[in-house]
């Protein structure tokens, strides 16, 4: 039987990056809240103290870098920083990620795109990866890493492919690097969040008012992604409640992906047609 204290994070430093914001933040507060003390990589100033006053405030410890992580130097202060106050690192949440407004067809990205999204999307996760290793490995009681990617890494996204394709190679590092630390005791898994509410997507800011009734009807869970959600994830992934689990992505879609197209109607009837006016087109199972 496993024990309460098996979410405990008690004694462990975990690592986020982009935690003055949504789901980083919640991830950051939430292990705070189960012992861990926690180091933040966040760009924005404000953020960064909004959440310390945060974990502070509920009798967590964290420190902030305000740093770029996109930038080498803006990674090496994060870890060393980390390092220098804690002594250890135990966990490392990968977080940061962005399409930066970029969407457009493939034929018409510029090299410029592809390297800006290269960056924020999938070459930090390398560099921070291989930053924490090392001190992992010494500590020689393992760890775990945790990528944030996007369910669009498993799926088709016209108008994203190049933030599509640096997604889906998340999918293959965590595969690869897991297989390569597990002999060590390291973990390594990602999280694939479908559509979910944050600084960055306010998805429920953008749906005009008359389209909001069809909200539950999207995925098969019938509502969008809260940053909660991504810090209940990560925190089993974190946790000794995964300590048998490496190499594998969590999808955090609410069952899109599992529904691969279908839609639930106002009847509690499927289609893979659109959905026009409130009416379900071509459903199947309905009452």
């Amino acid at each position: 039987m496993l024990e309460a204290s098996a979410t405990s994070l008690t004694g462990k430093v975990a690592l986020v990056t982009g935690g003055g914001g949504g789901m980083g933040r919640s991830i950051a507060e939430t292990f705070a809240a189960h012992g861990a003390r926690v180091a933040i990589a966040e760009i924005d100033a404000q953020r960064a103290a909004e959440t310390l006053d945060a974990i502070a405030k509920a009798g967590g410890k964290a420190r902030a870098s305000v740093v770029d992580i996109r930038e080498k130097a803006g990674v090496g202060e994060f870890v060393a920083g980390a390092l220098g106050e804690f002594g250890r690192v135990d966990v490392l949440v990968n977080n940061v990620g962005d399409f930066l407004g970029i969407t457009s067809s493939f034929a018409k990205n510029s090299e410029e795109d592809w390297e800006a999204l290269y960056d924020i999307n999938l070459k930090h996760v390398f560099r921070c990866s291989q930053a924490v290793i090392p001190q992992m490995t010494e500590q020689g009681d393992g760890g775990s890493i945790i990528n944030v990617s996007t369910i669009e890494a498993f799926r088709g996204i016209p108008g994203n492919v190049a933030y599509s394709a640096f997604n889906a190679g998340i999918s293959g590092f965590t595969r690869s690097l897991a297989v390569e630390l597990g002999p060590v005791g390291i973990r390594v898994n990602a999280i694939a969040p479908e559509t979910t509410h944050t600084l960055q997507v306010p998805i429920h800011d953008w749906i005009p008012p008359k389209y909001r009734d069809r909200v539950p009807y999207w995925t098969p869970l019938g509502r969008f992604g809260t940053p909660d959600d991504a810090a209940g994830c990560a925190l089993f992934l974190a946790s000794e409640l995964s300590a048998w689990v490496t190499g594998t992505t969590v999808h955090m879609d609410g069952g899109a992906l599992a529904a691969g197209g279908f839609y639930r109607g106002p009847k509690n009837n499927w289609t893979n047609l659109p959905i026009v006016e409130g009416a379900a087109l071509g459903s199947l199972g309905k009452d």
